[in-house]
């Protein structure tokens, strides 16, 4: 089975010592599609104070994710609130592993 990005960014906060890590997209058996925490966050992770929210995708969803924020009705509510907004982009290099471009759009 192949690794979501989802599960990598999980892995990729724990090794940068987040403790307090949530997925907050979820899954919405009805209507058959999935809804992100205020309509761009998958996961929520806590450390030292700070919140910290991740879109997570692929590498060449980056642009579209980053428009989808850019346009969000909440999120100059939680850059007022000193969150930290990423995207994760997922990709395999030259030498197949996964790297994370980060885009912070805080």
């Amino acid at each position: 089975m192949a690794t979501s990005p989802t599960q990598l960014t999980l892995k990729k906060l724990k090794s940068e010592g987040y403790e307090t890590v949530q997925v907050v997209e979820v899954w919405i058996p009805f209507s058959r599609t999935r809804r992100d925490l205020f309509g761009a966050w998958d996961i929520l992770a806590v450390k030292d104070g700070e919140t910290t929210a991740i879109q997570v995708t692929s590498k060449s969803n980056i642009s579209a994710r980053v428009k989808k924020i850019s346009e969000n009705e909440h999120v100059n509510n939680l850059r007022d609130a000193n969150w930290k907004l990423l995207v994760h982009g997922w990709y395999k290099n030259k030498s197949n592993r996964w790297e994370c471009k980060e885009i912070d759009v805080s």
